[in-house]
């Protein structure tokens, strides 16, 4: 698919996340003090919505038990979650934001 248009730079404040419908994918844009990542929107621990829990640092965390990914890389860096989620390319252009899918 390449780089598609998901929303303006000001949409995803620092220390937030935000959820784009791209395809048939959740993708959850993070601004962790003012650096850009994607990664997909669900834990692979439950399934939980990884935008409905925090932003800590680096650290996406799910709500439902806690497992937290980086959103640099994918990684787990705190169970109960073993596996990675899925991270997409990001990329500024102008004031917007533009994931590789």
């Amino acid at each position: 698919m390449g780089f598609v248009r998901v929303c303006a730079i000001a949409d995803v404040p620092p220390g937030t996340i935000k959820v784009y419908e791209i395809g048939d994918r959740q993708i959850a844009v993070c601004n962790a003090n003012g650096d850009l990542y994607a990664v997909e929107n669900v834990c692979t621990h439950d399934g939980g919505a990884l935008d409905q829990g925090e932003l800590i640092g680096f650290d996406a965390e799910c709500p439902r038990h806690g497992a937290r990914f980086d959103v640099r890389s994918g990684e787990v860096t705190q169970g109960p979650a073993f596996l990675p989620v899925d991270t997409f390319a990001v990329r500024v252009d102008g004031d917007e934001i533009q994931l590789d899918v």
